[in-house]
């Protein structure tokens, strides 16, 4: 088993859709960011990658790729996926945690759980997200931007390398 944290934050700006989840947010504002700068995905994401020790978001979908300029983050996220089951692990859990202190995000969060676990394709009941305020403290707080924190669970499902249909005659 293995576990991972992810973090991301981008600013709020004027004249972009807010997605958060997978999920566009009625709001007068969106994030800024290369892709949809979706904070929740991208925390899962960096997550998931650190749990299984294969680096983080901007190793795999650099900010200077024109190929993930505007890109669904719910596309990113399904890659980071495919690549967890192709190295032999399998996501058991996902926990995360939304800063904002507007807009309230309570109506969205089953449509979010139901994005990530399917994309993910676990189940809705191994993924949670929960939105938090700053209570009017620092950037989140005065509406200046939006951050995200996740933690998650993986399990090998198959060991990889030499100990994989290897020299040793096993497989597990």
């Amino acid at each position: 088993m293995r576990v991972g944290i992810g973090w991301d934050a981008h600013r709020l700006v004027e004249g972009r859709p807010l997605i958060l989840g997978g999920v566009s947010i009625p709001f007068d504002k969106g994030l800024a960011g290369h892709s949809d700068a979706d904070v929740l995905l991208h925390a899962i994401i960096d997550a998931l990658l650190g749990a299984a020790a294969l680096g983080d978001i901007g190793g795999h979908f650099p900010d200077t790729d024109p190929a993930y300029a505007g890109i669904s983050s719910l596309a990113l996220l399904a890659c980071t996926g495919d690549l967890l089951r192709r190295e032999g692990w399998r996501v058991e859990n996902v926990d995360a945690v939304v800063i904002a202190q507007a807009p309230k995000i309570a109506p969205f969060i089953l449509e979010m759980r139901q994005n990530i676990a399917q994309t993910l394709r676990i189940d809705a009941g191994q993924m949670s997200v929960k939105g938090k305020t700053s209570e009017h403290m620092g950037y989140c707080g005065r509406g200046e931007g939006i951050a995200a924190q996740a933690v998650v669970l993986l399990e090998r499902t198959a060991i990889k390398n030499a100990y994989s249909k290897g020299s040793f005659g096993i497989t597990v």
